[in-house]
């Protein structure tokens, strides 16, 4: 078992920069395939970002690509959200998953962190 507790949201301009972190308790944080998802207010939650067990995949949102970049520690138990050029249209609670296989389903959940890009 897993448990992810997300940090690093907060309010910037559109334009501007957020790094949002994953921190992840146990031992076997590389046996994870880690994700990235979005609620924005009345919309269901969308697929961000996520990334392979080292690190060697990743795959992103049509919508973040470019803009959006994945990446993960694990001597630190920690995945990273890195997120440039801001839209208001990012705004949403930002969840951390993970999952031991790179599927479409996760099985462990953060508790969210909210991101709101004024404009």
């Amino acid at each position: 078992q897993v448990q992810l507790v997300e940090s690093g949201g907060g309010l910037v301009q559109a334009g501007g920069s957020l790094r949002l972190s994953c921190a992840a308790s146990g031992r076997t944080f590389s046996s994870y395939v880690m994700g990235w998802f979005r609620q924005a207010p009345g919309k269901e939650r969308e697929f961000v970002a996520r990334i392979s067990w080292r690190g060697s995949s990743t795959d992103y949102a049509d919508s973040v690509k470019g803009r959006f970049t994945i990446t993960r520690d694990n001597a630190k138990n920690t995945v990273y959200l890195q997120m440039n050029s801001l839209k208001p249209e990012d705004t949403a609670v930002y969840y951390c998953a993970a999952d031991r296989t790179w599927g479409d389903s996760y099985g462990y959940w953060g508790q969210g962190t909210q991101v709101t890009v004024s404009s």
